[in-house]
């Protein structure tokens, strides 16, 4: 079984929805499709069909999670120190061409949201960045076509 590296915030947000998912969606779909049963006809139920898909897509979701936290290697960032970058790593770079500072933790790939600075390890600008130090000057592959980006700034917060 593969491991899956998490930071402690993302295991925590993976369990909340878990929670989530088993606590208040899971009994009020089972509730929907009692309450569909009793209208009669389920071939021509639309509100019934409706509630087993949600009951589908809901038990998939717990599967997920459940797989997810089951491979989950959780890293606890505060612990970690060092000049090499690595996962959880907070690091602050500038685009060589445009002078743009960006500022980005490498983590989970499930915890990845580019709009809060957070990049999946698995990224081209991770994967660039990962193993070098303050100072290092590295290109990316990106979508855009390749950017080098100026490492100013690793922090472990």
């Amino acid at each position: 079984m593969e491991k899956v590296p998490m930071t402690v915030e993302g295991y925590r947000s993976l369990d909340e929805d878990l929670k989530r998912l088993k606590t208040l969606e899971r009994p009020a779909v089972i509730a929907a499709i009692s309450e569909a049963r009793a209208h009669g006809d389920l071939s021509e139920n639309a509100e019934y069909h409706a509630a087993k898909e949600r009951q589908g897509w809901i038990e998939g979701q717990i599967a997920d999670i459940e797989d997810k936290m089951a491979r989950a290697q959780v890293i606890d960032v505060s612990k970690l120190s060092g000049k090499q970058i690595k996962f959880g790593a907070t690091v602050s770079v500038i685009d060589e061409d445009t002078e743009e500072k960006a500022r980005y933790q490498i983590v989970g790939e499930h915890e990845a949201d580019v709009k809060r600075g957070r990049v999946s390890v698995t990224s081209p600008i991770a994967r660039a960045i990962i193993g070098k130090e303050t100072g290092d000057v590295v290109e990316v592959n990106t979508p855009g076509g390749v950017k080098a980006y100026e490492i100013v700034k690793v922090e472990w917060v």
